[in-house]
């Protein structure tokens, strides 16, 4: 043997070979579950870390393993981070507000968080704020002015659109479809 183990997760059956693995091996195990837990789908450095903590892994071994990872580029916070606005916001039409949310819950780190969301400008949060209302809009006729207003906004909101824009883009669609505005500020 030359000193240098061959990582397991080599084979189509990770989970198997990393029951295999020797329990006395720690750091083979990160390894292993690190290689099955990104085969699947990119993760960031504090999901990996996590599961190596619940899998009982020692906090200085998982620090090896995943600085090893960041190393060699199997993990890259900044890039999961912009991949994931990306695919959020063209996906499920996500605003900054949500998308940055959604980035802390998975542990990247502030400045990668506001790296990636600032990819999307006003414009553009804009526009799909524009189209998530026109395909929600046929779906609010017949329902009273203030009501569809409530649905298309607090839709908006959900979505992490701030308030004032959502307000405007649903006053805008429901005056396009010939609705009275007048007064919509007032009310809400």
């Amino acid at each position: 043997m030359t000193g240098r183990t061959e990582w397991p997760g080599d084979s189509p059956d990770s989970s198997r070979a990393e029951k295999e693995l020797s329990p006395q091996d720690p750091a083979e195990r990160a390894r292993a579950i690190c290689l099955r837990l990104l085969t699947g789908t990119p993760r960031t450095r504090k999901q990996l870390a996590d599961a190596l903590r619940k899998r009982e892994i020692p906090d200085e071994v998982a620090e090896e393993v995943l600085s090893r990872f960041e190393d060699v580029g199997l993990i890259d916070d900044a890039a999961f981070a912009g991949a994931w606005v990306e695919s959020r916001h063209h996906g499920r039409g996500l605003a900054r507000r949500a998308l940055a949310r959604e980035l802390r819950t998975k542990g990247v780190e502030p400045n990668l968080i506001q790296e990636a969301v600032e990819q999307l400008d006003s414009e553009q949060e804009e526009t799909t704020a524009r189209e998530l209302v026109a395909r929600k809009l046929r779906a609010t006729r017949g329902l009273d002015r203030d009501r569809r207003l409530r649905r298309l906004a607090g839709m908006l909101a959900r979505k992490g659109y701030p308030e004032g824009m959502a307000l405007r883009v649903v006053r805008q669609a429901l005056e396009a479809e010939g609705e009275d505005t007048d007064g919509l500020d007032e009310s809400f």
